[in-house]
């Protein structure tokens, strides 16, 4: 059975005859809009913010004893993947108690809490108060961290090494206010270690190579490096490998509706495949093969 915290994850996970070196998060899959939101974008244009299906798309993992957590709460609420400092104090009501950083997310209006969607629409006709954004990343964001971290400090305490993939996904063109490059057509997937400081250059190459002998064009830290989950997990120095998988939703899904598309059953299966992949090679790194 799943274990579930109503306002923040839902972790997947079935124990299998060895213990998985992986594990899988995926922090922009929530789509439980808590009332207190308030925001006044519709909530159709809302859901451009989620990374739609990915946790399905990973869900094949879980079969193979994959521990798969998911966010419940959207990413336009809270932002999983931010930090805590990540926070644009134009936004609020009231000077923020703790300390804020300059990070290029916050300017684009992406941070912890964000202020406008990828094509610029506003999120807020007020501002917020510093007791709801607090709240928020107390019954959000604190227990997603916990979570994901209990995950990996378990599995690299039984193991002495430890893999973990951040699963997004991206849209077939970059939005006005998405990254800094608007408008850049990304390729199938995009593989991110902040410039292999957060896992062995392997990793990433043997998850490349994979794909590209299946046909799929792939990028390494361009556009997207990791962000906060990578960045606090990922410790290669200490056998810690966190990597970020971003895939294109135009390989799965109808952009506009959000739909499946003739693609989807494919991909999931691949990225079934995949995690068998990964899986042997890991355990090979285990081993000392």
């Amino acid at each position: 059975m799943p274990v579930i915290h109503p306002l923040s994850y839902r972790l997947d996970h079935m124990p299998a005859a060895s213990l998985s070196p992986l594990v899988l998060d995926s922090p922009h899959s929530g789509t439980a809009y808590p009332p207190d939101f308030a925001s006044i974008a519709h909530i159709g244009v809302l859901r451009t913010a989620e990374d739609t299906w990915v946790d399905d798309l990973w869900s094949g993992a879980v079969n193979q004893g994959v521990p798969l957590l998911g966010a419940t709460c959207p990413r336009a609420y809270i932002d999983v993947n931010r930090g805590v400092q990540d926070i644009d104090p134009t936004m609020l009501d009231a000077p923020w108690p703790g300390p804020l950083s300059d990070s290029p997310k916050v300017g684009l209006g992406k941070g912890l809490i964000w202020r406008m969607l990828d094509d610029g629409t506003p999120l807020y006709d007020r501002k917020l108060s510093v007791a709801e954004v607090q709240a928020r990343i107390d019954q959000c964001w604190r227990p997603y961290h916990d979570a994901l971290r209990a995950l990996l400090d378990d599995t690299h305490a039984q193991l002495g090494k430890v893999w973990h993939i951040n699963c997004h996904s991206m849209p077939s063109v970059a939005g006005a206010y998405a990254t800094g490059k608007p408008g850049t057509a990304h390729p199938d997937f995009v593989l991110g270690d902040r410039d292999g400081t957060t896992a062995d250059p392997a990793f990433a190459a043997f998850v490349a190579d994979w794909l590209g002998r299946r046909g799929y064009d792939v990028a390494i830290n361009d556009p997207y490096k990791g962000v906060e989950l990578v960045r606090v997990h990922g410790r290669p120095s200490e056998g810690r490998h966190s990597l970020q998988i971003e895939i294109n939703r135009k390989l799965y899904m109808d952009e506009v509706t959000l739909r499946p598309n003739a693609g989807y059953d494919r991909l999931k299966n691949e990225l079934g495949e995949l995690t068998s992949a990964m899986l042997a090679w890991m355990r090979a790194q285990v081993a000392g093969i």
